[in-house]
């Protein structure tokens, strides 16, 4: 029986909570003392979810366990422009998600505010006729099917808003771990557990060894990673022309508060010092930001309104941007959209996926670098401030007199959605966290598996999407005006295997947990192994081992990779 429970949920929650167990209508609440199971996966990201729905196919008694109210990460909090570098590449759970998508939109009825043949994705779905699956979707829809994917197994028990107690809820005995205890006091127990979470936080509590920020190249023989403050990848030289065009700012934007004075101090986000050497390494992260699910339909939006707390100096390096550029705001930019600094991918009922370009964007760049290790609660003030930020940029493009008319008449016509959310703002909660903590294990997934220099021989999934890091700082050049740093955007020419050793952390630290999210990768593999199609892939993977190691009380360490090899073939995944 899958079952749910609602945990130190806010009263103004509990309609909408009647309605989910109304229509779960089969769906039990469990009660507090049910506290062992197989298999426990803590996080409902899109990872996490695979994990559980293919740990119960086997068989295993399983929890998943979401920190806040709304499972499915990202992939139901906006980003529905799926990346994926090649189609073929996904397999088994992460796939059927993907078919299931192409089901729903096949509904006359799930269309509301436009006709199904009127919608064009921008090439993520070539031809409904010719593909098996759908790649594009609202943030609601992937919840719908997530939700029916999950009702339909038979041993899975979720519950909401149970935060791991970070400090001391994980306890381990000889090498494993045999509980974790929530915030909340509540304890579970297991013969194995899955860290599905973006953050990492199980797998930092247990005690493996993990990193935070770019290495060196020198590290692991690389030539991506670390500073890239006058570089840029080749992709980027053969189609991108120097002027600042791509992810950065136009060439004689001023840094300081009084311009020309350097004395009147820096304007916001701006770094101060040198970037660093070039190809060193460091501990700063790439930007976050929101995917935002914007609509430009009259019935359905929320216009932009300035948010509590805004200060104009904020977005003066935005206004200066466009300031700066010559000639007519349409040749500002040579790529993309030459008007307004987002990428705004159509995604079903005029919706949009809507992310980071050009040098002052949705990404709230060295904004986001205490975020890995910090509190609970001093996260939710990074998230605030990043939505602050956000919602603030958008309401400047779309009314500041400084911004040039025709921008403004393009982003006003847009807002946020009505009926994705349970936000009146329309606004989601999930922040994007492109990059956290890293786990280090026997095996590190570098450049050169994504180059396929280096092959490894047991394959758990695929990555196929290139090596890509946004932004990490912005500083002030040699030259007195200021520029990002950290962008790379560099091309896999195949998919190419993702070791099973990366996503198990070093025998002597763990033998029963497995960190498929958080990987074992340098930051720029990572940048290409970190799409929610393969950490569904991976999940699912995670799984399939944990369920043999239960069978067999193998340490998961020593699974005989042939026989785990042809379990994952059995489930249809993708290895070659």
């Amino acid at each position: 029986m899958f079952t749910v429970k609602f945990n130190r949920l806010p009263s103004k929650k509990i309609n909408i909570l009647f309605a989910v167990l109304l229509i779960w209508g089969n769906q039990q609440v469990i009660s507090q003392t049910t506290q062992s199971f197989d298999i426990v996966v803590y996080g409902g990201t899109s990872a996490g979810i695979s994990s559980a729905i293919q740990s119960s196919r086997l068989g295993k008694k399983v929890i998943l366990i979401e920190p806040t109210n709304r499972i499915g990460g990202l992939t139901t909090g906006g980003l529905g422009q799926t990346d994926i570098g090649n189609k073929q590449a996904i397999g088994g759970i992460s796939r059927e998600f993907y078919q299931n998508v192409k089901s729903y939109y096949q509904k006359p009825e799930n269309w509301n505010w436009q006709k199904r043949e009127t919608y064009r994705d921008g090439g993520q779905t070539t031809s409904a006729a010719n593909e098996d699956a759908m790649w594009t979707f609202e943030p609601s829809a992937a919840l719908k099917i997530y939700k029916d994917m999950l009702s339909k197994e038979k041993n899975i028990t979720l519950v909401y808003s149970q935060r791991l107690n970070r400090k001391t809820g994980v306890k381990k005995t000889s090498g494993k771990i045999s509980s974790i205890q929530m915030e909340s006091g509540q304890i579970y127990s297991g013969k194995m557990f899955i860290d599905a979470t973006y953050e990492g936080d199980l797998m930092a509590a247990a005690g493996i060894t993990y990193t935070v920020g770019r290495e060196s190249n020198a590290q692991y023989g690389e030539s991506l990673n670390g500073i890239q403050a006058n570089k840029v990848s080749l992709t980027l030289r053969k189609t991108v022309s120097m002027n600042g065009a791509y992810h950065n700012f136009i060439d004689g934007v001023d840094p300081y508060i009084k311009k020309g004075d350097p004395k009147s101090g820096l304007l916001p986000f701006i770094n101060p010092g040198k970037p660093g050497i070039d190809g060193k390494g460091d501990t700063k992260i790439q930007a976050y930001c929101y995917r935002m699910t914007l609509t430009n339909h009259p019935d359905n939006r929320i216009l932009f309104s300035k948010p509590a707390g805004y200060n104009e100096l904020d977005y003066e390096l935005l206004l200066r941007n466009y300031e700066a550029a010559e000639g007519p705001v349409e040749k500002m930019y040579e790529y993309g959209d030459p008007l307004v600094p987002w990428i705004n991918s159509d995604m079903p009922n005029r919706k949009t996926d809507t992310n980071n370009q050009k040098g002052f964007s949705t990404d709230f760049i060295g904004q986001n670098y205490t975020y890995p290790e910090a509190t609970y609660q001093e996260r939710e003030k990074i998230a605030q401030r990043h939505k602050q930020y956000q919602q603030g940029l958008m309401w400047t493009l779309a009314y500041h007199p400084r911004i040039p008319a025709k921008v403004r008449a393009a982003v006003s016509q847009w807002g946020t959605c009505k009926d994705e959310y349970d936000s009146k703002d329309g606004w989601q909660s999930q922040l994007y966290i492109r990059e956290a903590r890293r786990m280090i294990s026997e095996y590190v997934m570098s450049q050169k598996n994504c180059e396929k220099f280096e092959v490894v021989q047991d394959p758990v999934g695929m990555g196929a999407y290139g090596m890509d890091s946004h932004n990490i700082q912005r500083y002030v050049d040699v030259n007195g005006y200021v520029k990002n740093e950290g962008n790379v955007e560099a091309h896999v020419a195949s998919p190419f295997p993702v070791s099973y050793r990366s996503i198990v952390p070093k025998k002597s630290e763990a033998s029963n947990l497995f960190v498929p999210v958080c990987i074992s990768a340098t930051h720029i593999a990572f940048g290409s192994i970190r799409m929610e199609p393969v950490f569904m892939v991976l999940g699912q993977s995670a799984a399939i081992a944990a369920s043999m190691a239960i069978d067999n009380n193998y340490a998961i360490q020593d699974i005989p990779y042939k026989e785990l090899e042809a379990n994952l073939l059995k489930n249809k995944q993708v290895l070659q």
